[in-house]
């Protein structure tokens, strides 16, 4: 039923009413009720994630990148609520979130989602990335380089990672109108700095600020220079490409629009839940790289060569679908109530 609601996008009621031989929602929804460990759930996903990852992944020093990904909670949330809601700048019209941050492999034909960590409400940024980073010993894998989201930005995490040793890029953000951050995008070419963060008495940090200067040349009917800042520790990435170099975390975004293809629909709040919804999605998206990397591709001198053109992600959940409804046969009539 979980299955057939993610590859269809649905919600459980309605899949409930499509399929023959299946329990009615009422029945899964009192099932699902007896999930109620939100820690144990996610230790389980990320196990079941693991499990799905190519074997050439886990080998070498790869790029990595943490983001988060924002689903909108709109109401008052329950005391059961309250713990896992983040809050953030509005979107959609709220400021409340149900938060899943991921570790996520940045490598063209193997968009794999390594671990997530649903957010509480007392995370700390380090906390978040402390967690992610520790999936990494399970799975043997070296940080070649660390791709972080704005959101990420703050002393305590820029510390963290330096006394880490972590080559890592993350845009700066540039607050305010004047000073700061701000008083150093001028000119017209792309340079290097340092730049010290002070938040009080022995409180401070001193880092690594790449300034990169592009023209606009018309896009979205603008022109002049356009300012890109990144904080970056031991990255040998030459000047001129770290603007395309970080781009490359984008990917990220392209991997949450294909789990936002297969994650069941719901108007239900319980965390718990939303959290398995969530896992299940991307443990679709980690099979189906796995079927391309396994099956739908070729050796070829210094890689494989992916026929991703010949089995998109809709195509596999098609295939889920087939599957299922033979097996549990579609509802074909409807009756009318009598009298």
């Amino acid at each position: 039923m979980l299955i057939k609601a993610a590859s269809s996008g649905d919600s459980i009621e309605n899949t409930a009413k499509l399929l023959k031989n299946v329990p009615t929602a009422n029945d899964i929804r009192y099932h699902l009720t007896k999930i109620n460990n939100f820690d144990e759930l996610e230790t389980q996903i990320n196990q079941a994630l693991k499990s799905r990852i190519p074997l050439g992944l886990k080998k070498g020093y790869l790029k990595i990148a943490i983001d988060l990904n924002l689903i909108c909670y709109y109401g008052k949330p329950t005391s059961e609520e309250l713990p896992y809601i983040y809050r953030s700048q509005a979107k959609s019209g709220t400021h409340s979130f149900y938060a899943y941050a991921t570790l996520y492999v940045i490598n063209k034909n193997k968009p794999v989602t390594l671990a997530i960590r649903g957010v509480r409400q007392f995370d700390t940024s380090v906390a978040i990335i402390t967690y992610l980073l520790a999936e990494l010993d399970y799975l043997k894998i070296n940080v070649n380089k660390l791709y972080l989201d704005r959101g990420f930005f703050n002393t305590p995490v820029i510390r963290w990672l330096q006394a880490l040793n972590i080559p890592f890029i993350m845009p700066a953000i540039k607050t305010g109108k004047q000073g700061g951050i701000k008083q150093l995008l001028k000119g017209k070419k792309s340079y290097k700095t340092t730049y010290t963060i002070t938040r009080g008495e022995d409180d401070s940090v001193t880092f690594d600020l790449w300034i990169i200067c592009k023209y606009r040349k018309g896009k979205q009917k603008k022109y002049g220079i356009q300012y890109f800042v990144y904080v970056t520790h031991e990255i040998k990435t030459n000047l001129n490409y770290i603007y395309q170099d970080y781009r490359k975390r984008f990917g990220i975004e392209t991997s949450y629009r294909l789990k936002n293809i297969c994650r069941i629909r719901t108007n239900n709040k319980n965390p718990v839940l939303r959290l398995l919804f969530v896992g299940i999605s991307f443990l679709l998206v980690n099979i189906w790289v796995n079927l391309l990397w396994l099956k739908i591709s070729r050796k070829r001198k210094g890689s494989r060569l992916i026929y991703r053109a010949l089995f998109a992600l809709k195509q596999m959940l098609a295939f889920l679908n087939q599957a299922i409804e033979r097996k549990y046969q579609i509802v074909e009539s409807i009756y009318l109530p009598s009298g």
